[in-house]
């Protein structure tokens, strides 16, 4: 009997465009194109948290 696999769908983060202007502000798109969002350190990835909690603050 054949078991039906689900299609995992990749969702979409709404705010992956900020966090890739952010990276880009930082001088980080070409590290993170090249190498993934995992080779970025905890204080680099913070940076980008923590200036997109900024800018969403702002918006409101």
């Amino acid at each position: 009997m054949k078991q039906h696999i689900k299609p995992r769908v990749k969702r979409i983060d709404p705010l992956e465009p900020l966090k890739m202007e952010i990276a880009a502000e930082l001088g980080l798109l070409e590290q993170i194109h090249t190498s993934g969002w995992h080779s970025l350190s905890a204080k680099e990835a913070g940076r980008i948290g923590g200036l997109m909690t900024q800018r969403r603050r702002k918006e409101v």
